[in-house]
């Protein structure tokens, strides 16, 4: 038997097992799927199958149940066939949900994008469209996910992710029909989707590492991309924009960079993160923002609820516990690096000269030759009313 009859066969039973489950907008999609898998290998039959389609319209009830009450139009979300386990992540979030932690330049190009969204009809009135796709690059941790679930909340839309990274295994078997059945379901109503870590899968089709099952996987996703109804709002994200096909990036309408917080973002993600003990952690808080340069939202987070949890079950004291972080952070740093935070040590905390050079391996006599002899001038000067 040959592949393609091996292919004709298992097309034919996934169809008739739709059909007698009675899944008739289902097998509608899966028939505009083969119209599209046999357009180029077999057009008569691609050319019937749409045929049959522009002149079936859709029906509320199944045939084989007159008599049945009319069943629930919500469907379950696709799985894989081998595994079972679900291709998409789902998130109904409320318009009250906080809005991310950005960049102004940032934010204002989201907001952009947002009132486009929110006045579509104004726009096609005018003969244009709203931007129906942006992919979002930027390290892990910078908001990339949460900006996503913030937009779908603001337009009222679900938001379905297909992390295309914890599905490669079954991708690589069945990587078109999954992929498409994913998109093809988030197609089925207004919503916001994302292809996270897309990446790992439109690569670069010149990558010669790669199997040809990930380089035709590309095409699919190219084609997705153009095909996107602007009822809805087709997202990605990349942590790795240098391994991405150039073609893909002309398919979106939108790229969107999502960088580490600047200073100012990163004393406010303090202000938010420490609630109710930021007057606790106030005498800290430039030294923190100096030690948390470099370092995502996430992070700031992450840390702030471990002080915070620390203060409450009284196991350590702030101070501690600022410098223990301080000191931890201080290993990752280059040398004109340390020599900052040891300077902002110095002459912002009560700590002596000795506990900063521990704290973050810079000799006194650099600390002093930087921040000035902050502990000889006192006593000099209590020298010289002595004298006097």
């Amino acid at each position: 038997m040959t592949d393609e009859s091996k292919d004709l066969q298992s097309d034919l039973a996934q169809l008739v097992r739709l059909a007698l489950a009675e899944q008739t907008e289902d097998v509608r999609l899966y028939v505009a799927r083969l119209v599209r898998k046999y357009r180029s290998s077999s057009p008569a039959l691609a050319e019937q199958l749409e045929l049959f389609l522009r002149t079936k319209t859709a029906r509320s009830t199944s045939p084989l149940r007159k008599l049945a009450p009319p069943t629930p139009t919500h469907q379950s979300l696709p799985v894989d066939d081998e595994s079972r386990l679900s291709l998409l992540k789902v998130f109904h979030d409320t318009p009250d949900r906080e809005q991310p932690l950005l960049p102004t330049d940032l934010a204002e190009s989201l907001g952009q994008l947002l009132q486009e969204r929110l006045q579509t009809q104004r726009l096609l009135s005018m003969g244009l469209t709203p931007t129906r796709s942006a992919i979002f690059v930027g390290p892990p941790g910078v908001g990339k996910t949460l900006t996503a679930r913030w937009l779908a909340a603001q337009l009222q839309m679900p938001l379905y992710v297909l992390d295309l990274t914890a599905v490669m295994s079954s991708l690589l078997g069945r990587s078109g029909n999954n992929l498409r059945a994913a998109i093809d379901f988030a197609k089925r109503e207004p919503c916001v989707l994302l292809l996270d870590e897309i990446d790992a899968i439109a690569k670069r089709r010149s990558d010669d590492t790669d199997v040809g099952e990930l380089k035709r996987l590309v095409t699919v996703i190219l084609q997705e991309v153009d095909e996107w109804p602007a009822t809805g709002l087709l997202l990605a994200a990349t942590n790795h924009p240098d391994l991405i096909d150039p073609a893909l990036w002309r398919r979106f309408d939108l790229v969107l960079a999502f960088k580490q917080p600047e200073m100012p973002a990163i004393k406010e993600a303090l202000r938010k993160f420490l609630g109710p003990d930021q007057a606790l952690f106030a005498r800290w808080m430039d030294v923190l923002a100096f030690a948390f340069k470099g370092r995502s939202i996430n992070d700031i987070e992450r840390e702030t609820q471990r002080f915070r949890r620390a203060i409450a079950l009284g196991t350590a004291r702030d101070a501690d516990l600022v410098e223990d972080f301080v000191k931890a952070q201080a290993l990752t740093l280059d040398r004109q690096d340390k020599i900052d935070l040891a300077v902002q040590l110095a002459r912002l905390t009560r700590l002596s000269q000795h506990t900063i050079s521990d704290i973050t391996g810079v000799s006194r006599d650099t600390i002093r030759k930087y921040a000035g002899d902050r502990e000889e001038a006192p006593k000099r000067v209590a020298a010289r009313r002595a004298e006097a």
